[in-house]
């Protein structure tokens, strides 16, 4: 089989399922942004594309967004015709995250390729991330969901195209129109369960040097980029409150100073140094040394921080699950977690963990403390928030086997058989 992945920062999802496709004697490659020169990852013989088409000056604000995915689309296009022309090539099936754009217009250069997406997100008013939070209202409410109908363009153009789809959560795929929804299949990316798990002799170096271990009394929180989507204002206003409660506490921070999603803080700022500003005069000196901002650390630290972790915490708005709340979960990691969707389909409360409203900072310190308070809470949490994951989200006995049968089920259609 042929198999074509596009991902403007490939592997991206499809890390796990690529290379075991290339295992599996396929032929598999992928055209991307990432690279400059054409290459091989694991197997995967890498194409470049590159943008070379600016941005028109002067165009309406409402249609800017979709205007960078079609200049996606475009070099995409053009990328895939050189590999078809030069190569002959032409693939069986086409594996591709639509959401930078860049699979629009592969249909018309290869009709009879079966195309499945990877279906992370439709732009919606309702129960999703807009409108969440009201401390930070649209500019334009009044037009906002004219916003997102253009918003969700280039999902729609992407349906036309599409023969199955793919979703890591449910949420995420109730998201999407019915229609949308008759194609998708809730597959989890998947969790190595064996490399992230529970380690009692696991320790972590702090860069004062102060080594911590499984006796200590450790708190994390973890975003790719500390933000608002993702509750970090949230956590940091009851920190005080938090260090005051438990006074040998210590609270370790991962992630940096970008922005992920959502709105950028004003000019020259961070949403870390906002909110560090913000509290910072409520707390003493001698309990904000307890806090630890790590930025970005390598995985096998990551890993480590969560294995000595006590209690996990987590928020998100309503939006796309983080990977580490399940890693956490895998690791055995107590959690504790915003009452949001999609955390509710992994946390139930008073068994996987246990949940709050996301506003409600003083209501997480209480579940925190109580949390800290209960060793056998902790146990039972972390006993059954591992089998959870395992059961549900394990990469080699679960995610991965489902993966690989939603690739021969698109191979064994016959093309465009679902298409709309």
């Amino acid at each position: 089989m042929k198999i074509l992945f596009i991902h403007q920062n490939f592997p991206g999802q499809f890390k796990h399922l690529a290379p075991a496709l290339v295992a599996r004697g396929h032929d598999v490659r992928s055209i991307t942004l990432r690279v400059k020169e054409a290459g091989d990852w694991k197997g995967v013989k890498l194409y470049p594309y590159a943008i070379k088409r600016k941005p028109a000056q002067g165009l309406h604000p409402w249609l800017v967004d979709f205007e960078t995915k079609m200049l996606r689309a475009e070099s995409c296009y053009a990328a895939a015709r050189q590999l078809r022309d030069q190569e002959g090539y032409t693939p069986d099936v086409i594996v591709a995250h639509p959401g930078w754009g860049e699979s629009m217009f592969l249909r018309d250069l290869w009709p009879t390729a079966r195309i499945g997406l990877y279906a992370e997100l439709y732009y919606t008013l309702n129960d999703t991330d807009t409108g969440f939070d009201p401390e930070f209202p649209k500019p334009n409410a009044d037009t906002e969901s004219i916003r997102l109908r253009l918003k969700n363009i280039n999902n729609m153009m992407h349906r036309q195209s599409a023969d199955l789809a793919i979703s890591p959560t449910r949420f995420q795929a109730e998201t999407f129109p019915d229609d949308y929804q008759d194609i998708i299949s809730v597959i989890h990316d998947g969790i190595d369960t064996a490399q992230v798990a529970p380690n009692a002799d696991a320790n972590l170096t702090l860069p004062d040097g102060t080594i911590l271990t499984r006796e200590d009394e450790v708190i994390t929180f973890v975003n790719r980029n500390l933000e608002p989507y993702r509750g970090y204002h949230v956590f940091m206003r009851a920190l005080p409150d938090l260090l005051k409660a438990r006074p040998n506490a210590r609270v370790l921070m991962v992630g940096g100073d970008d922005v992920s999603y959502g709105a950028p803080p004003p000019q020259g700022k961070t949403w870390k140094q906002i909110y560090i500003d913000e509290v910072r005069g409520k707390i003493p000196t001698p309990n904000w040394e307890r806090v630890h901002f790590l930025g970005k650390v390598p995985y096998d630290q990551f890993l480590s921080m969560l294995q000595i972790s006590r209690a996990h915490v987590y928020l998100t708005y309503p939006f796309v699950l983080s990977w580490s709340l399940l890693e956490a979960m895998a690791i055995g990691a107590p959690i504790i977690a915003s009452d949001t969707a999609p955390v509710k389909e992994v946390i139930t409360h008073g068994e996987t963990g246990r949940l709050f409203p996301f506003f409600d900072g003083a209501r997480m310190v209480e579940e925190i403390c109580t949390v800290l308070e209960s060793p056998k809470m902790r146990e039972d949490m972390a006993t059954a928030s591992r089998n959870f994951a395992v059961t549900h989200y394990d990469l080699e006995t679960v995610c991965l086997p489902k993966q690989l049968e939603w690739i021969d089920r698109l191979f064994d259609m016959a093309p465009g058989a679902l298409r709309s």
